[in-house]
């Protein structure tokens, strides 16, 4: 009977080590024709491939629209080489000057609205959004008490979890969404007690910290925190996450992600 047990015990540890990680898309799942980052498309297509989850980055505009887009500037990069076009201020410019640059695929600079709208088209795929840096606190709670309440509106609480690089951010989110909603620490400079000690879900580190603090995912779990790591797209740094017990993979890649998923976790 002992020895059954034990065969038993070391089967429910390999499973555990094994655990799959779950998947989700940087900015939706891009990296296919007719489809950029951000972009309703984008979040179809993560849709599509019935991923985990799909990441977006909201900012708030000059006259008070939020908008599906990265970093401070739209467009986030130059896409067309020799084209003299002008970079705007996502937070200090109206949303009609934002709407007439196109993004890289034809579309306008998405809503969150619209990209609500889209997410309740599947009940699959959970949005993931991060809640970008603004220019006054006053400001960054502006626009978590209006995304919180505009996800309540939609009915879609349950789809979607937040992500921020500012421990304000997350200390407003912490207030106002929900009592359960996930929520994590993008900086990587806090060690999970800390984070454990805001009271957040999880950490959601670069690769590059977690490679350099291994024992962080352990302290984590012990600590009933999850974790997530971006943005990893190598294939030789997708099998050390995964061999290294993650949560959540946030990717670039996620055909590649979930083919090495299950050919790791088997």
């Amino acid at each position: 009977m002992k020895k059954i047990v034990t065969v038993a015990v070391a089967a429910m540890v390999s499973v555990s080590a094994l655990a799959q990680p779950k998947v989700v898309a940087h900015r939706g799942y891009h990296a296919i024709d007719g489809s950029c980052r951000n972009s309703i498309e984008a979040l179809k297509q993560a849709q599509k491939m019935g991923l985990y989850g799909s990441e977006c980055d909201i900012n708030l505009t000059a006259d008070g629209v939020i908008v599906v887009a990265h970093g401070g500037l739209h467009p986030d990069k130059i896409y067309k080489r020799g084209e003299n076009i002008k970079r705007l201020d996502i937070q200090r410019s109206t949303y009609e000057e934002l709407k007439a640059i196109p993004l890289e695929n034809g579309e306008t600079i998405p809503t969150l609205e619209q990209y609500l709208e889209q997410l309740k088209k599947s009940k699959k795929t959970k949005l993931i959004i991060e809640i970008k840096s603004h220019y006054t606190p006053a400001k960054e709670s502006e626009i978590v008490q209006r995304t919180v309440d505009m996800v309540a509106k939609y009915g879609l609480n349950d789809m979607v979890e937040y992500i921020a690089f500012r421990p304000w951010v997350c200390t407003e989110l912490k207030r106002l969404a929900p009592q359960g909603t996930a929520i994590a620490y993008l900086n990587g400079d806090y060690d999970p007690e800390y984070v454990y000690g805001m009271h957040l879900s999880g950490i959601d580190y670069k690769y590059d910290v977690l490679k350099k603090k291994p024992h962080w995912i352990k302290q984590c779990h012990d600590l009933g925190l999850t974790v997530n790591v971006w943005t990893v797209d190598d294939e030789q740094q997708l099998r050390w996450v995964i061999e290294q017990g993650v949560d959540y993979i946030t990717t670039d890649n996620p055909v590649l992600a979930t083919k090495l998923i299950k050919e790791i976790c088997k």
